[in-house]
């Protein structure tokens, strides 16, 4: 009998090595996606002190519409980006946490460069 690949656990792989390589630092902090089946959340994290700068997701309050769709990850991109810019970010290094290129994680990122995020 053939077993199905797990995906989450090839994902995970992925994310491990890419974070090997990158960090987000004071002057540039790396900006975390995590995507689920429903929602999509992202954070801006500087990985020298350990703290969020800033965050944004699906699941807050103030957020309307489905959660699951390219339009929802354009809007929590804008919504990061503007966020970021209150905190002072203007450049920062993109982790998409092992998730391929595509559809909503790069909605996400064009919603942030919109938003006058450079990376």
């Amino acid at each position: 009998m053939v077993s199905r690949k797990d995906s989450n656990a090839a994902r995970i792989k992925r994310h491990t090595r890419v974070r090997a390589k990158i960090s987000g630092t004071t002057e540039r902090p790396r900006l975390c996606v995590y995507r689920s089946n429903a929602n999509i959340s992202a954070q801006i994290i500087d990985d020298i002190r350990g703290v969020t700068i800033a965050s944004a997701s699906t699941l807050e309050k103030d957020f309307e519409g489905n959660g699951s769709n390219k339009e929802a990850a354009r809007k929590v991109g804008a919504m990061l980006a503007e966020r970021a810019k209150a905190a002072g970010i203007e450049t920062i290094v993109f982790d998409r946490s092992g998730y391929l290129y595509h559809g909503r994680v790069s909605e996400l990122a064009e919603g942030a460069r919109e938003g006058g995020l450079k990376f």
